[in-house]
């Protein structure tokens, strides 16, 4: 299997270490990226370079899209060499971005048109996930494709999950970055609530940590909220970015609401490119 011609399009912060890994594992790789600088360590390691989705996908079996948002994923697929221009029977396509379920459903239905299969598998982790291979997939779409995706996920992930029809992969990942904006929330809030009132960062993270609230994630985030840095390993602009996506999904809780306008004001203060647990400093400064 690792013989397969993949074709990989996004290499950001998160696609780059997962191209990595598809090449290490001997998988045949073309890589198209609108900045052609940073395929160059994949060119040195033996992968190819395509000048165009469409002919990338015209050289390829499959291929794997890790982008930022909709508007992204709709350039690389639409336009006279955008993916939907080389589609053609038996190639698959494998978006693992988190975006919207009514995208994923559009863009495949038109692909379907051409006889191109089309899982959305977006993932949850961040940069050290990825470089380890020990993402969370979440595929949406058939369950034939995703069974002979497996390959390729299993040199990705710690595991894969097959949720449904196209866009529940979507889904499932917007649900849990719908938790994970309260669980970055709430840290910032338990943090600043008690600073406020003369505990400091440190004491009160060290307490969390051996309390029944203690989690992987509160101890991954401890650093940043005990010092107030933010070296980015997820956007905050992108959890704003994804909250917003499931507010127009249906969104109607009162507190889902309320988390997803404190990221969005929290990007239009200037936080955007610092990691989503600078939330701290918006909570901070809130209602000074």
């Amino acid at each position: 299997m690792a013989s397969q011609r993949i074709g990989w399009i996004g290499l950001g912060n998160i696609g780059t270490p997962m191209a990595k890994n598809l090449l290490k594992a001997g998988f045949d790789l073309t890589i198209y990226n609108r900045t052609a600088s940073k395929a160059a360590p994949f060119l040195e390691a033996g992968a190819r370079l395509a000048d165009s989705p469409r002919s990338l996908l015209e050289g390829v079996d499959t291929v794997i899209t890790m982008v930022s948002d909709d508007a992204a994923l709709r350039q690389i697929h639409e336009g006279p060499e955008g993916l939907l221009a080389g589609a053609a029977g038996g190639k698959t396509v494998i978006d693992m971005s988190t975006v919207s379920p009514a995208t994923t459903r559009e863009l495949a239905g038109k692909l379907a048109a051409n006889g191109v299969e089309y899982l959305d598998a977006p993932v949850s982790g961040s940069v050290k996930p990825a470089e380890m291979g020990q993402l969370v997939i979440m595929a949406g779409g058939k369950r034939a494709v995703y069974e002979s995706a497996l390959p390729i996920f299993e040199r990705l992930g710690k595991v894969s999950f097959f949720m449904g029809g196209q866009g529940a992969g979507n889904s499932a990942k917007l649900a849990i970055n719908l938790y994970l904006g309260f669980a970055m929330q709430g840290l910032a809030e338990a943090v600043n609530f008690g600073k406020e009132q003369g505990v400091a960062p440190a004491e009160l993270m060290a307490v969390l940590g051996e309390s029944a609230l203690a989690s992987v994630f509160s101890k991954l985030k401890t650093p940043n909220l005990v010092n107030d840095q933010h070296p980015t390993t997820f956007a905050l602009r992108h959890m704003a970015k994804d909250l917003s996506l499931v507010k127009k999904q249906g969104l109607h809780s009162p507190g889902g609401l309320t988390i997803e306008e404190s990221f969005r004001q929290a990007t239009a203060a200037g936080l955007g490119e610092e990691d989503f647990s600078a939330i701290l400093r918006f909570v901070g400064a809130s209602g000074r």
